[in-house]
């Protein structure tokens, strides 16, 4: 068997970190945001200046990638984890935004829990990307993630059941339903970034 050669180039994974470090900023302002209050606009602000950094970050990945000869894996798997952490940040930045712009003022008590997953999600993908260099080592992170991934399916259920309980004005239900869909995909992109970082450790073992 043919022996891979692979340079070490840490901007990659340094790139990688910061996308990641951009997701725990983005799940902590959306955690400010259930309990803003009169701060709400303050706080969807800085969501969306964090959203921003987080695009540029992607950008410059994408840049290294077209510009590096040779990349420490796939091509192909560096766009797809770049977009997929890219893609968290979308989706959290959305729920921010239309909570601001539906104007809700409480939401059901649930989603504080999936808030709470969201920021587990973020710091562990944040503590897994600097450890690239060896993906094979992060079998503990893809799994962990798809177990928090199972727990927010079970209060997204929950959620959805409480919310057509006859307790809220049907306008109030469309309103919410968006809000509680949207925070369910930035869950499911987490595990799809988690996804990301298994396929690759199976092709670089």
């Amino acid at each position: 068997m043919g022996l891979r050669f692979r340079p070490v180039d840490n901007a990659f994974y340094d790139l990688f970190t910061e996308s990641a470090t951009h997701l725990v900023t983005g799940a902590d302002l959306l955690a400010q945001m259930l309990s803003a209050g009169d701060e709400r606009e303050a706080v969807a602000q800085k969501m969306r200046d964090a959203e921003h950094a987080a695009d540029e970050t992607t950008h410059s990945l994408f840049k290294k990638v077209n510009s590096t000869f040779v990349t420490p894996f796939d091509r192909e798997d560096i766009y797809s984890l770049g977009s997929a952490l890219d893609d968290v940040m979308d989706l959290m930045d959305e729920v921010v935004d239309m909570i601001l712009l539906y104007e809700v003022h409480e939401l059901p008590p649930r989603v504080s829990e999936q808030v709470e997953v969201l920021q587990r999600c973020a710091e562990l993908t944040a503590q897994a990307m600097p450890k690239l260099t060896d993906p094979g080592s992060l079998s503990d992170y893809w799994i962990e993630i798809n177990r928090l991934e199972n727990t927010g399916d079970k209060n997204h259920r929950r959620i959805l059941a409480h919310l057509f309980s006859g307790e809220y004005k049907t306008i109030d239900v469309l309103k919410l339903k968006d809000i509680i869909e949207s925070l369910e995909e930035a869950i499911d992109a987490f595990e799809k970034v988690a996804n990301t970082v298994e396929q690759i450790a199976v092709k670089e073992s």
